[in-house]
């Protein structure tokens, strides 16, 4: 039953989501939730679907989508004026045209901040499994080829001690960092903006980017995708890299030119990258960089831990509820007024 006589709050959600923030959403008055039924429900829903779900009356107020679904200009309109939100299921939101929300005065809410140390955990994990090969050693015992003991067998390259180059000292980068403190390394950080103070905390050196390649044993790229960082990591700046370097992308796969690191990788130029970005996703195991055993990938899973993806859920969920009170969302995208 509606609040004071008036239609239900319809909200569309376009895949399975935790049982942490659908609650919240069922037990708010007034509101009305459409998920897709199992099977269906646990893949991305298809572009075409979302389009019909969204243009079919009585239409929905809000959209609560996920990193999986592209929410463009075409899609807002056919949803039609009746949508008044739409909360994503992410920090990132390159997947929604933030503009087409702006001009069809959307508010427009996302999920940061909560797993900056859950995907900082991650991406020292991945530097030290790829630092110490340790997909390799898995894969030898796995296929019974384990070899016998010699002075070089299975040597990969220290974390600890190592100079780490961070492009992007932002929550993620600051968190990193902190942990790489206690591996004794010496950091160094490139940044559109300096951050002298911040850095300082965690003994952070700013150099310029170039500077940064030449003196980095281990590369971690955390800054956003922009026009400017895309295809930032081409041949130019694998060439200025040390032989010895591991490229860490834990951010955004638009930000490597894959070409560039597969000759870089398999010429000698760097030592090792390890990614858990790639484009496409899910990358196909016929690509070329899968096949080379310097190059460790894994499923877009740095924020993959169940408190972490349950605590997304909660955000996006507020993000709706406010919405639907008609208060300021509590996790807006920057630059976006409501």
């Amino acid at each position: 039953m509606a609040v004071n006589g008036g239609e239900p709050w319809r909200v569309l959600v376009t895949r399975s989501f935790p049982e942490a923030g659908l609650s919240l959403l069922q037990e708010e008055p007034n509101l009305e939730v459409v998920i897709p039924d199992e099977p269906d429900a646990s893949d991305a829903m298809p572009y075409d679907k979302m389009k019909k779900m969204l243009s079919e009356a009585p239409g929905y107020d809000a959209l609560l989508c996920f990193l999986t679904d592209k929410v463009d200009a075409e899609l807002l309109d056919a949803a039609g004026p009746r949508l008044k939100t739409v909360s994503t299921m992410s920090v990132g939101f390159n997947h929604v045209d933030v503009a087409a929300c702006t001009d069809r005065n959307l508010s427009l809410g996302h999920t940061p901040d909560v797993l900056t140390n859950t995907v900082a955990d991650f991406i020292l994990g991945v530097t030290i499994a790829t630092c110490r090969r340790i997909p390799a050693g898995v894969k030898v015992v796995k296929d019974d080829v384990w070899g016998k003991w010699a002075p070089l067998y299975m040597c990969g390259r220290d974390v600890h001690h190592a100079t780490v180059g961070i492009m992007g000292l932002g929550r993620i980068g600051m968190a990193v960092a902190k942990r790489l403190v206690g591996f004794d390394c010496e950091i160094l950080y490139s940044d559109a903006f300096r951050m002298d103070e911040r850095a300082a905390t965690v003994g952070a050196t700013y150099v310029e980017f170039d500077e940064l390649l030449a003196r980095s044993d281990i590369v971690i790229p955390l800054c956003p995708l922009t026009a400017e960082t895309t295809g930032l990591f081409d041949a130019e700046a694998f060439r200025k890299m040390k032989k010895t370097a591991v490229l860490i992308n834990c951010s955004r796969g638009e930000i490597v030119n894959q070409d560039a690191l597969y000759d870089a990788l398999k010429n000698g130029t760097i030592w090792a990258a390890g990614l858990d970005v790639t484009v496409p996703e899910p990358l196909p195991a016929s690509d070329k960089l899968v096949g080379l055993e310097n190059c460790m990938i894994v499923p877009h899973m740095a924020s993959a831990t169940v408190a972490c993806r349950e605590d997304m859920a909660r955000i996006a969920a507020r993000n709706v509820i406010a919405a639907h009170r008609g208060e300021k969302l509590p996790h807006a995208v920057p630059g976006t007024s409501k």
